[in-house]
């Protein structure tokens, strides 16, 4: 649910959020980003907005209806968001630095698959949820720079 009036800036109820390990390479923050929010459209399709056009009609697919916000912290901080996401049973996307080591959906599934949700070595988290929530799950992280 969002609240607006015609002139005031949009202000959700919910949260989009990403935390990557703050000793990833670039590349890895990227891809680790694109892979986490992927997981969280298909899931919960009232974050997609309309489809997009430009003004010659050409039409173009639809994204996430509301920002997703950008945070890193440390392997522990990782950690403890994680199982703050757990114990509030929010919808969350994980990534593991075994995951740099595969090259398809497959091999994914079966690395996270392979460890236990505490041993879990965590290059990135994305959550969604009420925004309240998703700040206690990330409290003691920062915005990425």
């Amino acid at each position: 649910m969002t609240t607006t009036t015609d002139h005031a800036p949009v202000r959700f109820d919910t949260k989009i959020a990403v935390l990557l390990r703050e000793d990833l390479e670039t590349w890895q923050r990227l891809n680790v980003t694109a892979f986490l929010v992927s997981g969280i459209g298909p899931e919960l399709p009232e974050v997609i907005g309309e489809p997009y056009a430009d003004a010659d009609g050409t039409p173009y697919l639809p994204m996430f209806r509301q920002p997703v916000l950008v945070f890193e912290g440390t392997k522990e901080t990782l950690t403890t968001a994680h199982a703050r996401a757990l114990s509030r049973a929010l919808p969350r996307a994980v990534f593991t630095t075994d995951l740099f080591a595969t090259g398809n959906d497959r091999d994914n599934r079966a690395a996270v698959r392979a460890v236990g949700k505490d041993r879990l070595d965590l290059a990135g988290i994305a959550v969604y949820g009420p925004r309240n929530a998703v700040d206690k799950v990330l409290k003691g992280a920062r915005m990425h720079p």
